[in-house]
Order: structure tokens, then C-alpha cells, then sequence
């Protein structure tokens, strides 16, 4: 592994600072270690809130074309540094070297959108009903940002959390997930070189992420809190949050439908579900969790998906070939295999032949005769397990879809134009794929509604969670 960008201890108001401890960073591909990390004390989660605040009262005064072009150079640095950035991921994180390049070139896609959008921060003139009266609204920076990102893809969650606050003149503080930080420190690393103020973008260094997250939401100075993890958490965070009453966007769990309906293709259909699933081994919040099909061509479909799956190659993230890497640890993949033996328990039928494998890597499955009071049709399965189960007719597709406390993204296939209307209207969920598997876009609002989370990141709209509006009153008599 490339030392260039392996850094290991905190980044605080622009220096590397060590810690009190440390732990360890695991290659999930043969649980390994690949290196240990210094742990953040609580005095400089507190050192990085005062340097995040001085960074803020200047950021605050900075001109948008400074900030656009500070993005510019950042963007330009992470995608000249694509392949050790690439390579750093699937050390610590364990999907295929071609995701992991993907992913960097996504998340510098969102500095490079957030760069474009810092000089479209728009206010407005609005006509008085008084004639001595002047009316306009501006949009300013909300403040110190504080923001939790998870492991699951280490840095196209954090570019777009901090590229939207840098563009919207606010400071951010990090705390990255314990399992992934290095992605983390090299982000940070690059963004410095580009221009980024002393303060301006801080990553904190901890497995102890409940007292690190408390120690930030009970400052009066971190006046944003952005997340992105479990429900059970953000529900945490939230509660924590109400006292200072922070600003909060929060990207929880899902448990995404994919609906074929009778019109669809079915090719395209096998293949949406196919990609959308099994990108890094299942373990995204927006794959898809439940297949719902119409029963009359549930047959057809389950025997092009059970082609499919048969196919996909598993292995380390950097043997040629491989579609499929490890499980993040060995719990999550304990976790797969329960929901599996419990599904199978209760009458749900394995169509493919799967070998059990050692260390954290789980063999592709295909699930059939799944019903929606199974454990694995209620939670996030998060790993390479595809369960299908079938519909009569639309109402009761609908229905199945919407019967859970979470809708961050929905899927279906359809070819009637009419369906696509009326299907697309009556789901729950903050993004609905329409014959497309895979919707993450920069320039589109990602977010949920119901328990999957508040607001949005990404589009125009993900600028304006950093921004406060201020209505100015001037009268001229």
C-alpha cells in the first residue's frame, strides 16, 4: 500500500495532531491489520470546535469565487490522486478496486457541482406592500458543521457533506467511521493542499463515536449536525441535538422495493436488479432489499436473476475480475447469515447453489417465496442476499412496497406509461428509480422521508442545508 496519503492521527485546524491511545484499522479481506490510528481526546474535539469557529468568521467574509475555486483545486487533487485514493479504499473497506475508483470519481463529482453552485447562493427582492419600504433576502453561511459518515463508501459520503458546507462559507468538523478513517485523513490531506483555511475542515479520529457524537451536539458552537448511519442512531443524534436546537440532516436505513410489474422488460429488469444490489455486496442504504414481482412473470424473471447471480465472482477487491468484495466485518456478515437461516426456516426457497466461505465474504444468494413478515423482508440486510416475492396486482405491489417504516429510495419496472405515473406518485420514498437500478446523481436531492432521514444532500437543494435565510427591511422614508 501507497504511503503517500496513509495518514494516522487526527487532522485539527490544519495540523496533525496525536491523540491518547490508538486503535486499529482492519482489512476486511483477511482481517489484518494495516495500521493503528491515534485516538482523539475529548481537550481536542474541544480544540477542534474553537478552530472550526475561527475558521467560520473567516470563511464567512470570503467571496464565493474564492470558494469555488478552492473546490476546483480540491476536485482536481482527488481525482489526479484517483487510483491511491482508490487503492487506500478497498485496503480498509473491501470492495472491488473498479467500485472503488468509481467512487472516488463520484465523490469529486460532488466538489465539483458544490464548486459550481457556491456562486448560485441566490437571495431575492421581494415587492413592500409599504412604499418606504425595501425587501430583500439574502442566504449566509449557517455556521461550525459537525458530520458522522459511515464506512460503507468512505468518501463520496463525506464530499458530499463537506463540499455544500466549504461552498456555502461554513467550517466543518469530521468524525468518520472507526472502520474506514484513512479515506478520511487523505480527504482532508488534499483539501488543505487545495486552500482550505486553518479550521476550515477538521477530521476527528475515534472508535468511541457515542462520546465523540455527544461531546458535538451539546456544543452551543456547532450550530449543524449532519449524519448519515442507522435509524436507532439518528434517533439518538436528533434527541441530542433538540437542546441547542441544531439543524440537522440525517441519511438513516432503508429497505428499498424494487417492482416489476407484467409490461416491464425483463432483461433490463434482471440487470437493473443485479447492479443496484450487489454494489458493494449489497452493503449500500439504497440497494435493492425486497424484489417484488407480478406472479405472472415472476418465473421468467427468477430464472434470468438466478443466471445472473450465478455468475458473479467473489473474492479480495483486488483480484481481477471479482464482483463482490468481503463484508465490512465479521459481525455484519453473522448478521446475513441469521436473517438467510431465518428466512429459510419459514419457508423461503434458495435458487442458487452458494459455497460457504471463510473470513468475512458471503456467496451470492438468490431467495424465493419471501413474504413480508420475515425478518429479512423488515430489515436492512446489507450483504449480498436477493429475496424475491410476488404481487396479484398493482394495489397490493403498492401496498407491500409502502409497509415499512422506511423510505429512502423504490424502484419498479414498467413499460405502461400510464403505471409509470401512477406507480411513481403512490410510493413513500424520497427517490424512485424508473427502469434505472442505480440513481445517485450530484446534481439530483438525495434523501428520504418517514424514518429513513431529513433532508437532502446533492442538487441546489443540498447547498441550501448549509445555508440560513435573512429577510433585510430598509426604510428609505
Amino acid at each position: 500500500m501507497s504511503t503517500a496519503l496513509l495518514f494516522t492521527q487526527s487532522f485539527i485546524d490544519g495540523q496533525w495532531l496525536k491523540g491518547e491511545g490508538e486503535f486499529d484499522v482492519i482489512n476486511p479481506a483477511d482481517n489484518s491489520v494495516l495500521t493503528s490510528v491515534s485516538r482523539v481526546t475529548a481537550a481536542q474535539v474541544e480544540q477542534a470546535i474553537g478552530a472550526a469557529e475561527r475558521a467560520f468568521i473567516s470563511l464567512k467574509n470570503t467571496s464565493c469565487e474564492h470558494r469555488a475555486q478552492v473546490l476546483e483545486r480540491w476536485y482536481d487533487l482527488v481525482m489526479a490522486n484517483q487510483q491511491a485514493l482508490a487503492e487506500l479504499m478497498t485496503k480498509e473497506q473491501g470492495k472491488p478496486l473498479a467500485e472503488a475508483l468509481g467512487e472516488v470519481k463520484y465523490g469529486a463529482d460532488y466538489i465539483k457541482w458544490y464548486a459550481e453552485q457556491a456562486r448560485r447562493s441566490y437571495g431575492e427582492l421581494i415587492p413592500a406592500s409599504n412604499d418606504k419600504h425595501r425587501i430583500s433576502v439574502i442566504k449566509q453561511g449557517i455556521g461550525v458543521v459537525a458530520g458522522i459518515t459511515p464506512w460503507n463508501f468512505p468518501i463520496a459520503m463525506i464530499t458530499r457533506k463537506v463540499a455544500p458546507a466549504y461552498a456555502a462559507g461554513c467550517s466543518f468538523i469530521l468524525k468518520p467511521s472507526e472502520h474506514t478513517p484513512l479515506s478520511a485523513l487523505a480527504l482532508a490531506h488534499l483539501a488543505h493542499e487545495a486552500g482550505f483555511e486553518a479550521g476550515a475542515f477538521n477530521v476527528l479520529l475515534s472508535d468511541r463515536a457515542k462520546e465523540v457524537g455527544e461531546q458535538l451536539c451539546a456544543s452551543e458552537v456547532v450550530r449543524k449536525f449532519t449524519f448519515t448511519g442507522s435509524t436507532a442512531v439518528g434517533r439518538q443524534l436528533l434527541a441530542q441535538c433538540a437542546p441547542t436546537i441544531k439543524r440537522t440532516s440525517m441519511e438513516l436505513g432503508g429497505n428499498a422495493p424494487l417492482l416489476v410489474f407484467a409490461s416491464a422488460d425483463l432483461d433490463k429488469a434482471a440487470d437493473g436488479i443485479i447492479a443496484s444490489k450487489f454494489r458493494n455486496a449489497g452493503q449500500t442504504c439504497v440497494c435493492v432489499n425486497r424484489v417484488l414481482v407480478d406472479e405472472r412473470v415472476a418465473e421468467a424473471l427468477t430464472a434470468k436473476l438466478a443466471e445472473r447471480v450465478q455468475a458473479l465472482r467473489v473474492g479480495d477487491g483486488f483480484s481481477a475480475g471479482v464482483d463482490i468484495g468481503p463484508l465490512i466485518y465479521p459481525g455484519a456478515k453473522d448478521k446475513v447469515l441469521q436473517l438467510v437461516e431465518d428466512a429459510l426456516e419459514q419457508g423461503a426457497k434458495q435458487v442458487n447453489q452458494a459455497a460457504s466461505l471463510d473470513g468475512n465474504y458471503v456467496a451470492p444468494l438468490l431467495l424465493t417465496n419471501v413474504n413480508a413478515e420475515m425478518r429479512i423482508s423488515q430489515e436492512e440486510i446489507f450483504g449480498p442476499v436477493l429475496t424475491v416475492a410476488t404481487f396479484s396486482d398493482e394495489a397490493e405491489a403498492i401496498a407491500q412496497a409502502n409497509a415499512v417504516p422506511y423510505g429512502l429510495a423504490a424502484y419498479f419496472y414498467s413499460q405502461d406509461i400510464s403505471q409509470i405515473y401512477r406507480v411513481g406518485e403512490a410510493l413513500e420514498y424520497g427517490m424512485v428509480g424508473i427502469n434505472e437500478g442505480l440513481i445517485s446523481n450530484p446534481v439530483a436531492p438525495f434523501g428520504g422521508v418517514k424514518q429513513s432521514g431529513l433532508g437532502r444532500e446533492g442538487g441546489h437543494q443540498g447547498l441550501d442545508e448549509y445555508l440560513e435565510e435573512k429577510y433585510l427591511c430598509l426604510n428609505i422614508g
